[in-house]
């Protein structure tokens, strides 16, 4: 059994997930939330709320694994620093725990759950829904990183039996 942690970085709101992953592939819901951080009088004190939840959520539920939303250029520059930095963060509270950090873009985690890169937010919802067999609605962010974490879970078997490094693994467009 491995435990994974998924998280989608924001500068307003991280979605926080775990899953347990067993040797046959099966997933089961073990946490998600999201870390709202916008209230925070600074942005520096954001970013150290990040860091301090996300240990504290590692400390509680000791994942093994993490997989992390790959930054994006967004069309706001300012946008994309902030994002850049509470991903910083998130990547930091991770490492510092001793866990390795695995990136994914966000159209490799909408295929890996959905079958469409191009899927929407409300079609990840109703999926990871679905294969974690959770009732009711889901927030976007913890959903999104909920399907982070399916994404590394389905990637790192497919490197197994397949028998190729991460870095080694590149789609061809």
């Amino acid at each position: 059994m491995t435990r994974i942690i998924g998280i989608d970085p924001g500068s307003q709101r991280t979605g926080v997930g775990i899953i347990d992953v067993d040797d046959a592939g099966k997933l089961t819901h073990v946490f998600h939330g999201a870390l709202v951080v916008a209230g925070e009088a600074t942005f520096p004190l954001r970013l150290k709320r990040i860091f301090d939840e996300l240990c504290d959520i590692i400390a509680a539920h000791q994942p093994a694994e993490c997989g992390i939303e790959r930054v994006f250029m967004a069309r706001n520059p300012d946008s994309a620093l902030k994002l850049g930095q509470a991903r910083g963060a998130a990547i930091c509270a991770v490492v510092s725990q001793g866990i390795v950090v695995h990136e994914y873009a966000a159209t490799e985690v909408k295929q890996s759950v959905v079958g469409s890169g191009r899927s929407d937010k409300t079609q990840v919802q109703h999926m990871i829904g679905i294969l974690l067999g959770l009732k009711g609605p889901l927030q976007a962010d913890a959903a999104d990183a909920l399907a982070i974490a399916v994404t590394h879970a389905h990637t790192r078997a497919s490197l197994v039996r397949v028998g190729i490094p991460r870095t080694a693994w590149r789609r061809r467009r």
